[in-house]
């Protein structure tokens, strides 16, 4: 049984929804981050939906500039939150002047 593609756009509308709604509502920085990573998987499954949908591989090699993308967010955005929480373990993404020397 073969699933047609409309079922994995609307897959991604919901989990880029949610990740939307989850960015604008939470606080917590470590929340945000999943939430931007959950935002860019949906992108990723869009991506791969539609490559196979056309029957074009530059869908699929579209991910991996994504991923690659992410990666290094997730390297630098860990960075900074690892140099907030060691200063004040209760600091939300309100708290960004925290940084400051």
């Amino acid at each position: 049984m073969s699933l047609d593609g409309s079922y994995y756009l609307v897959l991604a509308a919901v989990l880029f929804t949610i990740g939307g709604i989850g960015l604008l509502v939470r606080r917590n920085v470590l929340v945000m981050f999943m939430c931007i990573e959950l935002m860019l998987n949906a992108a990723n499954l869009t991506f791969v939906t539609f490559s196979r949908m056309l029957n074009d591989i530059g869908g699929q090699s579209l991910v991996f500039f994504v991923l690659v993308v992410a990666a290094a967010e997730v390297v630098v955005g860990l960075g900074i939150i690892v140099a907030i929480f060691r200063r004040r373990a209760d600091a939300t993404a309100d708290d960004l002047n925290v940084l400051k020397g």
